[in-house]
């Protein structure tokens, strides 16, 4: 490959929007299992209706994801970022077709053993989520902001996705015997063929894009060697290990040093999640009462944050909308605190459209700030130290939603549970 001029923009280098499809298609990939599981919360609900599922399985998950993800972000530059994306894409296939497998062998029925497999497979969930959402955001935190947008925005619509086609499987197997079964066995097996998807196109196609080739050998050059292996599987190899490098190169920040520098992001992204996911699922799923929508009405609220989710992500891609200013960032993010009491009197004394609306502005405002942070923050700095920010900020991420679905069971206090 010709020798490329990493001093200025880059030039005119094909494969731009192919590589903006497939990194939604890996962020989608990233977050449709897991968004299958919560979105079918009413045939778990029935199979297990003394453990609250909706709030346990969350509860499950976030410890190995950010446990996980503590792991793989203090040792970021030692690791090998192609076979960490592939092993976390692979073990999301394995586990969705093991939710098929364990709710076929236990006929559809539920039990305290039938839970603790599916809330094992939950945990498998997490860790494969720390590999792909920190691998993938820290990969691409040293490439066009249009590509780490596309990833997130995939992100959002796995939800607006599976709420999608749980609306449609509910209509469909409404009255049909086992219908809340046959639209869950339809979920998970869409899954796992669609994660088997994202391990092929990881594997094969993403790293073979000119533009991506591109960005990882300019990451090669500032020093990093998280992309040797995506570099050799694109055609390109980089210099053996061992071999000397330029003693003029200057040394990538420390960890230490990058927090401190970043600080106020990465507060950013743990309180936009905290709040979050002290309202999602959970408080939405369980707290809102009874309405004229019945069982539909959790249902339409989930598919309405991530509709809007998905819609706030996309905002930013107009620069004259996107919030730039860490200061406002900052004062918007604390703002939305004031959701709480506001999602509380209105499920006490609200109407469901206003509930609705509430739900759609929070979903919004979620997609529409991580965005913001996650595109702004990597900016001036070189491609080692952009991935290891990246994966930084995404550990804050699942820090905030740790903390967020643990505030989310104060909503039961004074129920009797």
């Amino acid at each position: 490959m010709a020798n490329l001029d990493y001093s200025g923009p880059p030039p005119r280098i094909e494969g731009k929007y192919a590589a903006m499809i497939v990194c939604w298609l890996l962020g989608n990939g990233c977050l449709f299992s897991w968004n299958s599981m919560l979105t079918i919360g009413d045939y778990y609900g029935y199979l297990f209706p003394r453990y609250h599922s909706s709030r346990v399985l969350t509860l499950v998950y976030q410890p190995f994801a950010l446990g996980t993800l503590a792991i793989l972000t203090y040792n970021e530059a030692k690791i090998n970022t192609r076979q960490r994306n592939l092993l976390g894409y692979t073990l999301f296939f394995i586990a969705s077709v093991l939710v098929l497998v364990l709710d076929l062998a236990t006929s559809g029925k539920g039990g305290l053993g039938t839970f603790i497999g599916i809330c094992v497979i939950s945990g498998a969930f997490g860790v494969a989520d720390a590999h792909v959402q920190g691998g993938m955001v820290g990969d691409l935190s040293f490439m066009l902001p249009e590509f780490i947008q596309s990833f997130l925005a995939g992100l959002a619509a796995s939800g607006a996705l599976t709420s999608g086609l749980r609306l449609i499987t509910k209509a469909a197997f409404e009255n049909s015997k086992d219908g809340l079964r046959k639209g869950a066995i339809l979920f998970f097996a869409l899954s796992a063929a669609f994660e088997l998807l994202c391990v092929l196109l990881y594997a094969f196609a993403f790293p073979k894009l000119p533009i991506i080739k591109y960005y990882r050998s300019k990451a090669a050059s500032e020093g990093s060697k998280t992309v040797s292996a995506d570099l050799a599987a694109g055609g390109i190899q980089t210099l053996p290990e061992g071999a000397e490098e330029d003693p003029k190169k200057p040394e990538r920040l420390g960890n230490k040093e990058l927090l401190l520098q970043n600080v106020d992001y990465a507060l950013d992204m743990f309180l936009i999640y905290t709040l979050t996911l002290s309202i999602f699922p959970g408080f939405l799923s369980e707290d809102t009462g009874s309405h004229s929508l019945g069982t539909w009405y959790a249902l339409v609220l989930i598919a309405m944050y991530n509709i809007w989710d998905l819609v706030g992500r996309y905002i930013p891609l107009s620069r004259f909308l996107k919030l730039k200013s860490r200061k406002g960032l900052m004062v918007a993010i604390l703002s939305r605190f004031l959701l709480v009491p506001v999602f509380y009197f209105t499920a006490k004394y609200g109407e469901q459209g206003w509930m609705i609306l509430l739900t759609s502005f929070l979903g919004l405002t979620n997609g529409y700030l991580t965005v913001c942070v996650l595109t702004s923050a990597p900016k001036g700095y070189k491609g080692p130290e952009q991935n290891a920010l990246g994966n930084m900020l995404v550990l804050f991420l699942l820090g905030g939603i740790f903390a967020g679905v643990t505030l989310d069971w104060l909503w039961l206090i004074g129920k009797g549970w």
